[in-house]
């Protein structure tokens, strides 16, 4: 990349009200990303308010208004049909726009990046780069570093997704059917307070969630490799903040338990949480308002040679969303070329 480090940029939020675009703020602030000009954006009932970032007021801004301020970083938190339409408008202006949604993250020409990974994909041509999934996020971090030294043969992962995956409705329905509403409001098809439900996003092919299908599409990308055999079930548990995942590893060499700590704790973003003898694993309440994906309750798999069993656990919000977007955004920053 051409360029040199750039001491400020012109930032804009897609969807600053969403549960994402309330933690990226929060996210460029704790990271004191220097930011020269700071846009937030909104749909049209929320054009006209203002919002705090970083101790000064800021007037919401339209899709149309920040198209036309062309800002060096378009964030978009605000779901894959706005990304669809608006992404390619704000690139074509000259603005890397960094993607939350679904929208790009398997379109062959669009890096999908988590960059203590694959951030070398993005190019001098990239300008929409797309961040994958929460739970795809802390799954591939954990598994990077096995694949570096070992080498995957399979794997098999359960998710138990909080709630705030599903947005500040989700919460809502959560609230109003503990506190026994007649009718709440209804995103989930099943009760989520005092429940467990295995449907995240809707049904696709071979019976498989599309949330099931992202954890083996993305990971896959990610990982640069389009056959590993991976499978996936996705349950949405009663939880606020905070993804945990049972993971299931197949490697292609032999290994010992204290090599695989080692290789993960040497893992940038990855941090060990093991010791049964004193209760010490990860759980989801741990990880809140955390960047580190945890990893606990590792252990040899006897059933299947060279397998072994771990736990992780991520903030959704932070590394499985805003962190990670904000560390793109950093990325780009050391790369991009800006009239000071």
């Amino acid at each position: 990349m051409i360029g040199r480090y750039v001491t400020h940029m012109r930032i804009a939020i897609v969807g600053v009200t969403g549960l994402v675009g309330q933690m990226t703020m929060r996210i460029l602030e704790e990271r004191a990303v220097k930011v020269s000009e700071f846009i937030p954006v909104a749909s049209a009932r929320s054009v006209g308010k203002e919002i705090e970032w970083n101790g000064k007021r800021h007037v919401v801004k339209s899709l149309e208004w920040a198209l036309d301020a062309a800002p060096d970083i378009a964030f978009f938190a605000a779901g894959s049909g706005v990304a669809l339409e608006w992404a390619p408008r704000f690139a074509q202006a000259g603005t890397y726009v960094i993607d939350k949604s679904s929208a790009y993250r398997m379109q062959d020409d669009v890096p999908l990046v988590i960059p203590e990974i694959n951030q070398h994909t993005i190019t001098d041509n990239t300008k929409i780069i797309a961040s994958p999934n929460c739970s795809t996020s802390q799954l591939v971090l954990a598994l990077h570093p096995l694949q570096e030294r070992y080498g995957l043969s399979r794997v098999i992962v359960s998710t138990y997704q909080s709630m705030s995956g599903s947005g500040t409705s989700a919460l809502e329905q959560y609230k109003a059917e503990q506190a026994g509403e007649a009718d709440p409001p209804r995103v989930y098809s099943q009760q989520i307070y005092d429940n467990c439900i295995p449907h995240c996003d809707d049904f696709s092919t071979d019976d498989y969630t599309k949330e099931e299908l992202k954890l083996i599409h993305e990971t896959r990308k990610i990982l640069d490799l389009p056959d590993l055999p991976i499978t996936a079930t996705a349950v949405r548990v009663p939880v606020s903040v905070g993804h945990s995942e049972s993971v299931s590893v197949s490697l292609q060499k032999e290994f010992s338990l204290a090599e695989v700590k080692e290789c993960l704790a040497a893992m940038s973003g990855v941090d060990i949480l093991d010791d049964i003898s004193q209760n010490m694993y990860p759980t989801a309440l741990q990880s809140r308002g955390k960047d580190t994906t945890f990893v606990g309750r590792l252990r040899i798999d006897r059933s299947h040679e060279n397998s072994l069993h771990m736990w992780v656990v991520s903030d959704n919000l932070r590394k499985g969303a805003a962190t990670n977007a904000v560390q793109i955004a950093e990325v780009l920053e050391r790369r991009m070329t800006v009239s000071l």
